[in-house]
């Protein structure tokens, strides 16, 4: 197996497996799908949230954060 030495005395030992790295050559920024898809689960679970929030408290975010002042 890979990752798998035996000494002198038959002990086993496990090393980690590295994970292959490679260096895509085309350019990350703007809109790309790995953007995109992170924006998108971000603005999921903020909404749910705040859904959490107004259910848990009666108030929507503006209206505890107005009584906190």
């Amino acid at each position: 197996m890979k990752g798998m030495v035996t000494e002198e005395q038959g002990r086993l030992n496990n090393y980690a497996i590295e994970p292959k790295v490679y260096v895509s050559e085309e350019q990350q920024f703007g809109f790309n799908q790995y953007a995109e898809q992170l924006n998108g689960r971000l603005a999921m679970i903020g909404f749910v949230s705040l859904l959490a929030l107004e259910v848990l408290t009666g108030n929507g975010l503006i209206g505890l954060l107005s009584k906190l002042q």
